[in-house]
């Protein structure tokens, strides 16, 4: 099992059922594995690279390069689903090879970093398309991976707080990425060109962080099960289990009416009349409360269950709706959204990777986080493409409206199914 020596030596007491459970003493020695942190730190220095280029990334298309929202909303699409289209194939990949999840996981770092110089030299909507796909065919490849070393490297108690500290070490990355691309577009002619060609050296900085750091572990075992063998039929078939499959229509479902963020930076700067030299820092508040409370709300999850906690994080993105739709214009406005952006993926980024975990065996574990990942991705790619013929149809407050109904329609109906557990005893 991959870094098994963390949890091997833990000591433990009898639970009321008979079952070996971690003592107190060494739930808390044990509480974030090295490999968490490792991954964190990748994920960080990744984060800065990618989050300098998602930062300037709308009101470069939009506002240097003249494309509608309909033409945005296609690119936007395809930088956040197209990753749907490889995350399975990442994922039964790193299975298959028993010991590959750092491998598979360092292929797609690597890929996406290479696709940040690449936008040096693109400048009309094909090139570009195809430079975010493959960008996003990296993330695809590395996610479930590297989910699935942080899931193996945790025990089930404290699953919600190691993807929480994980997921805070990779918001701390996306807080100063933004910071970094705005300081840079201040402080050089070619901003743009800046901002790409920093963005490719910290992302290198980033594999090189994942290969020396993170180990590479051993093989997972699938106890003598031929159902938990690393095969892509056994990946599939993983749909057939109750909870997975309704962890992943929830996510699928609340996926089509979450609207990608770089369409409420767009909004809000319409709202506001941010200037294009502030723009870059809208971010900024999405992060900090990313960062501030993915801890917290990961153990809480842990402790009051993952699905209430997942579920809340939706109706903070619902009142985020809400307020960009009214008429107020007052200076807490993009505080309160911001804050509420942030909170919504705190409560719901790694919680929904910990409860998927809890429903998936060993062997098959980044199969099966990437079978709620596409269903997910796929869904957010489908509501870019949707969001931005709304916009350009009927306005962005008429898109906006639609997305916020259909929000409350599918959390509603996610609201019946119940497919989280407290935590796998």
């Amino acid at each position: 099992m991959y870094v098994a020596d963390s949890r091997a030596s833990t000591p433990t007491t009898a639970s009321v059922e008979g079952t070996a459970r971690p003592s107190r003493a060494g739930r808390y020695r044990t509480t974030i594995a090295p490999t968490v942190l490792a991954l964190g730190t990748v994920s960080l220095v990744t984060d800065v690279s990618s989050e300098m280029v998602t930062a300037v990334l709308p009101l470069y298309l939009v506002a240097g390069l003249g494309l509608s929202p309909l033409g945005f909303g296609l690119l936007d699409g395809v930088y956040n689903g197209f990753s749907a289209v490889v995350r399975l194939v990442g994922g039964h990949l790193a299975d298959r090879g028993g010991g590959r999840h750092k491998w598979v996981a360092g292929a797609g770092y690597a890929l996406s970093a290479l696709c940040k110089p690449l936008l040096l030299i693109a400048h009309t909507l094909t090139p570009i398309g195809l430079i975010l796909a493959a960008d996003r065919t990296g993330k695809g490849l590395r996610t479930a991976p590297r989910d699935a070393l942080i899931s193996l490297s945790s025990t089930p108690e404290t699953r919600g707080r190691a993807f929480g500290v994980h997921r805070a070490m990779d918001t701390a990355g996306a807080l100063l990425g933004p910071l970094a691309a705005f300081l840079i577009l201040r402080a050089t002619v070619d901003g743009y060109d800046a901002v790409f060609t920093v963005s490719f050296c910290v992302a290198v900085l980033g594999v090189l962080v994942l290969v020396l750091f993170v180990p590479g572990g051993g093989r997972t075992e699938s106890a003598g099960d031929p159902a938990a063998r690393p095969t892509l039929r056994a990946a599939l078939g993983l749909l057939s289990h109750r909870d997975l499959r309704r962890i992943t229509v929830c996510a699928l479902l609340l996926g089509l009416a979450t609207v990608s963020d770089s369409f409420v930076y767009l909004l809000l700067q319409r709202r506001l009349g941010v200037p294009d030299r502030w723009f870059a820092l809208l971010p900024l508040g999405t992060a900090a409360a990313f960062l501030l409370l993915a801890v917290p709300l990961g153990r809480l999850a842990d402790r009051r269950g993952r699905w209430r906690v997942f579920l809340a994080g939706h109706g903070a993105l619902l009142l985020a709706y809400a307020l960009l739709l009214t008429s107020w214009h007052g200076t807490a406005l993009p505080y309160a959204v911001l804050a509420l952006h942030g909170t919504f993926y705190a409560a719901t980024d790694g919680v929904l990777m910990a409860a998927a975990s809890d429903s998936v065996p060993e062997a098959l574990r980044s199969s099966g986080l990437a079978l709620v990942q596409t269903g997910q991705a796929g869904a957010r790619f489908a509501c870019s493409l949707g969001f931005g013929a709304a916009w350009t149809l009927w306005g962005d407050r008429t898109a906006l409206s639609v997305s916020a109904v259909a929000l409350a329609v599918c959390a509603a109906y996610a609201l019946t199914l119940r497919p989280f557990r407290k935590a796998a005893a």
